[in-house]
């Protein structure tokens, strides 16, 4: 990796890190959250905040997920240069009867 770059986001995660840091310095007061039925929770305000904020994140990536294994299958089958170059799968076991394992096990 170029000295350059590396530098530039070693900048870029310390600056990062340094304002999450100072937005937890700044938000330390307590609040109280209050759920049903009478039920509340005090913390500290950073806490709620990044709280919410990480389940905002990951809402958003499970949104995503469906869509990046779509994705992925697509372009596993768009790139024949590569199923050529895997090896070819074992061949499937068949009982003496002909039926396979999948319906000797009921599935």
């Amino acid at each position: 990796m170029k000295p350059i770059a590396w530098l530039f986001k070693f900048l870029l995660k310390a600056a990062i890190f340094f304002t999450l840091f100072a937005f937890a310095l700044n938000n330390q007061s307590d609040v109280t959250v209050r759920f049903f039925f009478g039920r509340q929770w005090t913390t500290p305000m950073v806490l709620v905040v990044l709280g919410a904020f990480t389940a905002g994140l990951l809402v958003g990536v499970m949104g995503m997920v469906p869509r990046w294994w779509r994705q992925h299958r697509m372009t596993e089958a768009a790139d024949p240069a590569e199923a050529l170059s895997k090896p070819a799968a074992p061949p499937s076991t068949t009982v003496a009867s002909g039926y396979d394992d999948a319906h000797l096990h009921g599935i």
